[in-house]
């Protein structure tokens, strides 16, 4: 969400006001809205390379053309479209041109697949003519780093910079990555703690349902979600697994303290990005930043800083669920799904929260790092991911049922849980499926993958 413009040049008087900011955020149920993000990424249909910003073929011209045919209105830096927006929802670009869709603040699953699909026919129709397609996976399959483009964004080449110095990866999570995300609502702060820590315990179970990036420069690279290994290696100041949200005490000071030591990318000011990489946000706020002397932090400076942190659960002025490589249409109706009947039902979360409030940090710790390699086979208490994820999915089953959202079919939001049923059942992650037709019918290429799996 964007803050009002008369929130945005407030100065920050201390540390009670940024916890408010967060509690600003919480609603009554009735209120409770899905908003779903995913990326994608773009390629030419001939020569499967991602298309450049500039050029006939570019993200240039599809987004000023989707703007054009579509009604979206349009966000610029400088000369160049950077982001549309229309109703509520966004297409922003990821730093190597990978389209996101940031989808509207809706009521049901049925209406936000319906958004999904109603976005992705909207590119198609556009892209096809350009000779472009777009691919739902974790990790790009097929490129090397130093084949993906850059788009001309003014935070992007501010953290390109940045990214070296604190972790190997940053640059491979920044190009070649891409995720699907639902951003789910909290009534109180009891109710946002409770939430944070049941999604978050159980965020390396979504990571293993979804398992989708086995492949690296065209190979192998040895894990189903390298999207989510990557992250273990980008920068540990902004990611992980928040081991402070499972402590007494936890709330919205408590988060504050924590985006208060992360290091700073940059400040926006006058039209322009200032890089402040790696400088203290505190200092901003007492006016002490060597780049900008004497300059206090906004409240829009502290929204900014807000999106600069990567752990597997983010907190703004609602939860985003940040576990899940990118895929195909019915997974990006499924994730919201999943998280919807675990977090909207009462009685749901009070099971899921059973199922998890004993873990140990190290259990939480030890799922988030086995599940990139091992996703639903990796064991786990005598048993495997497997069953874990078989009983989160019977409590959002029950959880959506209970809900009673019906489609004009009659049909409840569960429906939209079917594939991550079909993956339990069969013990087979999206990953494992295509490196099964990679040592198969594909004939160790992954050149099919942009054919049979694109949307």
């Amino acid at each position: 969400m964007s803050i009002p413009s008369a929130v945005k040049s407030t100065p920050i008087a201390g540390r009670q006001q940024l916890a408010d900011y967060l509690a600003a955020g919480e609603k009554p149920r009735e209120a409770w809205r899905i908003g779903t993000e995913h990326e994608k990424f773009g390629f030419r249909t001939d020569d499967l390379r991602p298309p450049t910003f500039e050029g006939d073929r570019g993200i240039k011209l599809l987004l000023e053309t989707l703007a054009a045919r579509y009604s979206w209105d349009v966000a610029r830096e400088g000369e160049n479209p950077v982001a549309l927006s229309r109703d509520k929802a966004s297409i922003t670009l990821e730093p190597a041109g990978q389209l996101e869709l940031s989808g509207a603040p809706l009521e049901t699953v049925h209406q936000t697949c319906c958004e999904v699909n109603q976005h992705l026919e909207e590119v198609r129709s556009i892209a096809d003519g350009m000779g472009l397609g777009f691919l739902g996976m974790g990790f790009q399959p097929k490129w090397r780093r130093d084949e993906m483009p850059w788009m001309p964004k003014g935070r992007y080449k501010i953290m390109r910079e940045y990214m070296p110095k604190v972790g190997s990866l940053g640059l491979d999570m920044m190009t070649r990555t891409c995720t699907v995300q639902v951003n789910l609502d909290f009534s109180s702060e009891a109710d946002m703690v409770k939430k944070f820590r049941t999604s978050l315990a159980l965020q390396p179970i979504a990571t293993a349902l979804f398992a989708d990036s086995p492949f690296t420069e065209g190979r192998p690279n040895g894990y189903l979600s390298y999207r989510s290994q990557i992250w273990t290696d980008t920068d540990p100041d902004r990611t992980g697994m928040l081991d402070f949200v499972f402590a007494d005490g936890f709330g919205y000071e408590r988060y504050v303290d924590y985006i208060l030591d992360v290091p700073m990318y940059f400040s926006y000011q006058d039209g322009r990005y200032i890089d402040l990489a790696g400088q203290d946000f505190k200092r901003f706020l007492a006016g002490e930043l060597p780049t900008l002397p004497g300059v206090h932090a906004t409240m829009k400076d502290f929204a900014d800083h807000l999106t600069t942190a990567f752990p597997e659960v983010r907190l703004k002025q609602y939860l985003e669920m940040r576990g899940a490589d990118g895929g195909p249409w019915n997974r990006l109706c499924a994730l919201p799904a999943f998280w919807v009947g675990l977090l909207y039902d009462q009685q749901a979360l009070d099971a899921a929260w059973d199922l998890v409030k004993d873990f140990s940090r190290e259990e939480r710790h030890a799922l988030r790092d086995g599940v990139p390699k091992h996703a639903l086979k990796l064991p786990f208490r005598g048993g495997t991911v497997r069953d874990l994820a078989e009983e989160a999915l019977k409590i959002a089953g029950h959880g959506l049922r209970r809900r009673a959202r019906l489609n004009k079919n009659g049909a409840d939001e569960s429906i939209f849980l079917e594939p991550m049923i079909e993956i339990v059942q069969a013990n087979q992650t999206p990953a494992e499926r295509k490196l099964e037709l990679f040592h198969g019918a594909w004939n160790g290429s992954v050149d099919p993958v942009f054919r049979e799996f694109a949307y």
